[in-house]
């Protein structure tokens, strides 16, 4: 039956109509400004690893780190974030390799700016589990993660990374009081001009699986992290961890993982005028870069999956798709 009569006088369907005008009103969009390019470490020269559970993602040696910076700043991807991949021999129970002045992260912070300047901003994490050989962000007693004792190594990793010369401090450990400290100890030594880019809402994901391996903390990890990063049942708790972070001097915060907690982001948004990164981690990676190897999905569905985090609020994202989209293709 057709069923004739006066349609509505608004139709939305009108702006949809050609390419021009749906451009013309629409409500979010992505650029390279937006991306965050992570890069894993590795001892040794001349070296690209390829991470099995991450196809097209790599470990570089520092005098490798070249081929994946070079491409990143003809891009223009604003920023890279370092993450080692420590040899287990010198893996302890208090990450001890994380104070040495001559680690991997700490090369790779002399390479970059030595050879790059300021062309490219340098994120370094701050935790234990790149070093410990539990595999814990923190140190381990009696099996349990002991906060304070674990934010005084945290504050000095800090400083010895930003006085290598890092951009942005980002501490993914979840200890409650670091940031108030490490921002202490940066402003006391005359660094405060360094950015801290807090994980202040970072969960006990199950999403995490591939970045352990490429870390090597995965076959380590005793146990779970539940007692210490976020119960992934609850929201309002993610308003009470910023604001703690706020209050104790972030600049920046981070919501991980990415899109399982979009409704976490637009309630950050909402809630506190800061510059949000969502971090669209491994696990999502490996998702949806194995559905497009197996002609499951096609590849704009990366450009859809980060497009999603804008529309929730995020300022940014760290992503490993960030040195393989080119993002003219998707408009």
């Amino acid at each position: 039956m057709i069923i004739t009569g006066k349609y509505p006088s608004l139709r939305l369907r009108r702006s949809r109509k050609f390419n021009w005008s749906r451009r013309l009103v629409q409500e979010n969009n992505l650029s390279v400004n937006d991306l965050i390019l992570p890069i894993f470490l590795t001892e040794g020269k001349n070296k690209k690893i390829p991470i099995k559970s991450m196809p097209g993602v790599f470990r570089y040696s520092i005098n490798n780190l070249g081929i994946i910076i070079d491409k990143a700043i003809k891009r223009k991807i604003p920023m890279i974030a370092l993450f080692p991949y420590t040899n287990q021999k010198i893996k302890d129970s208090y990450g001890s390799e994380s104070l040495n002045e001559n680690n991997l992260v700490c090369q790779a912070i002399n390479y970059v700016k030595k050879k790059y300047k300021n062309k490219i901003g340098i994120m370094s994490d701050v935790a234990l589990d790149p070093y410990t050989s539990h595999g814990h962000d923190g140190i381990l007693k009696k099996n349990e993660i002991v906060n304070d004792e674990t934010v005084d190594l945290l504050v000095e990793q800090a400083l010895l990374q930003a006085k290598m010369g890092c951009d942005v401090i980002a501490p993914s450990d979840m200890m409650d009081g670091r940031i108030k400290k490490i921002r202490q100890k940066l402003d006391n030594e005359n660094l405060q001009d360094v950015q801290i880019l807090s994980y202040a809402v970072k969960f006990a994901s199950n999403y995490y699986g591939p970045f352990r391996e490429a870390i090597g903390s995965k076959k380590l990890l005793k146990g779970d992290k539940k007692t210490y990063q976020m119960d992934f049942h609850n929201h309002h708790e993610a308003i009470r961890e910023v604001a703690l972070d706020i209050k104790e001097g972030a600049d920046m915060v981070i919501v991980k993982p990415g899109m399982p907690y979009l409704d976490i982001i637009r309630t950050v948004k909402d809630n506190f005028k800061i510059p949000i990164i969502a971090y669209q981690v491994s696990g999502e990676y490996s998702l949806i870069k194995n559905g497009i190897q197996k002609k499951i999905i096609n590849e704009k569905s990366i450009f859809e999956s980060l497009i999603s985090f804008k529309r929730a609020g995020a300022s940014a994202i760290i992503t490993y798709f960030a040195d393989q989209i080119n993002l003219e293709s998707f408009n």
